[in-house]
């Protein structure tokens, strides 16, 4: 059970972020020691194996060059930046967790405020697993002797304090999502987008999500998303209805896959739950390792979003993105013209 003074914390820090969002500026007062660790699969080796993003570089330009247009059964979907826009809460947290490691093991004491690590640094680093990326925040390089284990600690921590603080407030849909969501799921979106579709896709797509953070992370998200799994929403057959957690077939992150992105065994294995095969399904994230996941695992295709941690300049180079959308409409466009 946690103490009082964590859960008290958790509060008052979940109040800090949401100020922070509305003027994006860096909220003060984020301290707190972490204890705690995550049960993660991801191991020393699972490190060593994604420090490298250049490791699917040889992987065919297209995701499913092979595969006739048209006929897809289902959407996986990255979560942060690209279905929650949950920025503010990974950036705040990470600045608590690189502060507590920092004050540990240096003289000069840092608050999260006066923490050395700008919002442009921190997107950079979402491309990575947490594990790396917060080793890379600390300074360390792949290769190096502690890379691994300081990666590794660091991810638990954060795992075990930021999950804790997942709400509707810290990690909400953008505007458009859920809508687009059910209309994927009852098989609304090709009428909506004007796009010609078969009885087959009339019946609804399959959803799943995919993400480089942990899997209590996703279903943390998903499940604050949902009004069926909110206190302040009384259950009515209305809300079940809109419910958007129980419509997700296949959700995992990246210590429940075999390799994280942007390897493609996650979204291979998404797509075996989903009784489902690659060419089947579009795969649709914010980062260039979502484009090399969907390549590696030849989805039938990979759309970029531009709203997420990475902007146009960065995704537009990523051979394995399709197309690019600017906003909620364009995706639905998008994904529509493979119905």
């Amino acid at each position: 059970m946690k103490s009082t003074t964590t859960m008290v914390l958790g509060h008052v820090i979940q109040a800090l972020v949401f100020a922070a969002a509305s003027s994006s500026s860096t909220v003060e007062g984020f301290t707190t020691s972490l204890t705690g660790s995550s049960k993660r699969m991801s191991s020393q080796s699972l490190l060593r194996q994604t420090s490298s993003l250049s490791s699917t570089d040889d992987a065919p330009s297209t995701s499913n060059s092979s595969s006739s247009r048209g006929g897809i059964r289902g959407v996986i979907f990255d979560i942060d930046g690209t279905l929650a826009d949950s920025w503010n809460l990974g950036y705040q947290a990470t600045l608590t967790v690189l502060t507590d490691y920092h004050n540990k093991n240096n003289e000069e004491q840092h608050t999260p405020e006066t923490y050395p690590l700008t919002a442009e640094e921190y997107h950079y680093g979402c491309r990575f697993t947490t594990p790396e990326r917060l080793a890379r925040h600390v300074g360390l390089e792949p290769g190096h002797e502690s890379f691994d284990s300081v990666g590794e600690d660091l991810g638990a921590r954060f795992d075990d304090y930021y999950v804790q603080l997942v709400d509707k407030t810290t990690a909400g849909f953008y505007n458009g999502i859920g809508e687009m969501l059910l209309k994927l799921h009852c098989g609304n979106l090709a009428a909506t987008a004007g796009a010609a579709h078969d009885s087959s896709s009339s019946s609804g797509l399959q959803l799943g999500a995919l993400t480089n953070a942990c899997v209590e992370y996703a279903h943390a998200v998903l499940k604050a998303n949902c009004p069926e799994f909110s206190s302040d929403v009384p259950p009515s057959p209305a809300v079940k209805d809109t419910a958007i957690y129980p419509r997700f077939s296949s959700i995992h992150g990246a210590n429940s896959v075999p390799r994280p992105k942007p390897f493609g065994d996650g979204i291979r294995l998404c797509c075996e739950e989903m009784n489902l095969t690659p060419s089947e399904v579009i795969y649709v994230g914010d980062a260039p390792t979502d484009a090399r996941a969907a390549v590696d695992a030849q989805c039938r295709a990979a759309i970029g979003v531009l709203w997420g941690s990475n902007d146009e300049e960065c995704l537009k180079n990523e051979k394995g993105f399709d197309v690019l959308c600017a906003n909620v409409d364009e995706l639905e466009r998008a994904i529509a013209k493979y119905l």
